[in-house]
């Protein structure tokens, strides 16, 4: 089995319900369960406030008239000592409408007025759940890309590296032009050559530093699911879709989609993804509506676009929609001196992570590591220096411990293989065998080096008992 694929059931979102009239209370929970909600009931704020430091539930269905007082004082009483987040709908009689809107003063989600028809409490709390959920997703991406964009470095003193910032610089610049979208940027380059820290680099520079940064993998997102993942959709729409959901285009709100592998994404969606780039909308998978966006789209490949648009697997209109600006990344060989640059930055990075004696490279090193080819460019250049690193017990690198292969040889024919006798499923076989050994067994590269998707690339082996 060459891969185990696990499908995750997600876990149902828990609701407190804090209501005094029990025969309501029983109604709203048999209904939120058979959506598929786990409910809990509270009569009182006492027993609301024991059930709160038990376990915090997702959301509160908050009545504001009940026995032991206000659920106006209790929704303070949430934000404060409590030290609750969790969402708030505020249930309210009619004619006490003052009430709800001072709750929504006092960072309630929302509010009804009883008597409640159920089938909009269900709508209501779906969401507000949804919305809940995507603001967590959001901090989260927020914070781990600060953090990745920290990291973030254009390294190195070469002429390529030189034009590269001043077209960082040029391009984010546009970005300061109030109520304008910086044009897409299309940065192409080899395998591991640091498109997604110059994509990261663009985000950094432009006035959107502060909004989301969304990383896309087109070739990580499930094939059944990609459209449903970038574009979102809503509750129905499909048979998992048992919520309504935000897409990766819509959640980055007006800060930067980045678009990695975009050569990977499906010839049936291209279109889509092109009118999301035109007319600035988008409609979740199963919507009617339109959706404005405000989002910068940067992507990224390591194909050769002309050649596919040429194969017909990228549309030609999407290519040109995409290539307004392009940022060509020179492969590392082609750096000169910079590789010296980058190993020495990556070998005090990792020094400093495991508090490893000080980083020094041997002149035999140094010779060793610009004769190198370096295939996987500033990707491999980084794992080679780490590797070295950790089985070096001094922090003194020398060419023997980085454990460089020689250059690859010329492709060709191995010995004793008799092309007069030879099949073609024989010679597809040996190609992609070939492929696999140069990659050290890294399927994705060997996909991307023999210029076919991840999944062909694993259908095929599947079929040659690899």
């Amino acid at each position: 089995m060459d891969e185990l694929s696990l499908e995750v059931a997600p876990v149902p979102a828990r609701i407190l319900i804090v209501e005094d009239e029990a025969l309501f209370a029983k109604a709203v929970a048999r209904r939120l369960q058979k959506a598929g909600y786990v409910c809990s009931v509270a009569g009182t704020l006492a027993e609301a406030e024991s059930a709160l430091r038990a376990d915090e539930p997702d959301l509160l269905l908050l009545d504001m008239r009940l026995p032991d007082g206000s659920g106006l004082d209790f929704l303070q009483r949430l934000r404060g000592p409590l030290k609750s987040e969790a969402p708030v709908i505020a249930m309210t009689a009619y004619g006490d409408v003052d009430d709800a809107v001072t709750a929504m003063k006092h960072s309630a989600a929302d509010y009804l007025k009883k008597p409640i028809d159920l089938d909009e409490l269900l709508l209501n709390v779906d969401k507000v759940l949804s919305h809940q959920r995507v603001t967590r997703q959001l901090e989260y991406s927020r914070t781990r890309e600060a953090a990745a964009g920290e990291g973030a470095e254009c390294i190195g003193a070469s002429e390529a590296l030189r034009l590269l910032r001043q077209q960082i610089e040029r391009i984010a610049s546009l970005s300061r032009v109030a109520d304008a979208v910086p044009p897409t940027v299309l940065v192409v380059g080899e395998t591991g050559t640091g498109k997604d820290v110059t994509a990261r680099l663009l985000h950094r520079a432009s006035e959107r530093r502060a909004r989301p940064f969304v990383h896309v993998d087109c070739a990580a997102l499930p094939k059944d699911l990609i459209e449903a993942e970038l574009f979102g959709h809503v509750k129905g729409a499909f048979t998992s879709a048992l919520a309504e959901r935000t897409g990766l285009i819509e959640a980055a709100e007006d800060g930067v989609v980045f678009l990695d592998e975009i050569g990977e994404l499906p010839l049936e969606l291209q279109p889509k993804l092109l009118a999301v780039l035109e007319r600035r909308t988008l409609r979740r998978v199963g919507s009617s509506q339109e959706r404005r966006i405000g989002a910068w789209f940067i992507a990224a490949t390591n194909r050769d676009v002309t050649r596919m648009v040429a194969d017909g697997t990228l549309r030609s209109d999407l290519y040109y929609r995409l290539n307004i600006l392009t940022l060509p990344l020179v492969p590392l060989r082609d750096r000169g001196q910079d590789v010296l640059l980058l190993a020495e930055h990556f070998g005090r990075q990792v020094a400093r992570r495991y508090q490893l004696p000080a980083f020094a490279l041997a002149e035999d090193a140094k010779r060793a590591l610009l004769a190198y080819a370096w295939p996987g460019n500033v990707r491999e250049l980084r794992h080679v220096i780490e590797r070295a690193l950790l089985l070096s017990g001094d922090g003194r690198i020398t060419a023997a411990s980085l454990l460089l292969q020689g250059p690859a040889p010329a492709a060709g024919v191995p010995a004793g293989i008799d092309l007069t006798t030879l099949t073609l499923d024989a010679a597809e076989k040996l190609v992609i065998e070939s492929a696999l050994a140069r990659c050290g067994n890294n399927v994705s590269e060997a996909a991307r080096q023999l210029g076919i998707t991840r999944m062909t690339m694993r259908y095929r082996m599947k079929q040659h008992g690899l």
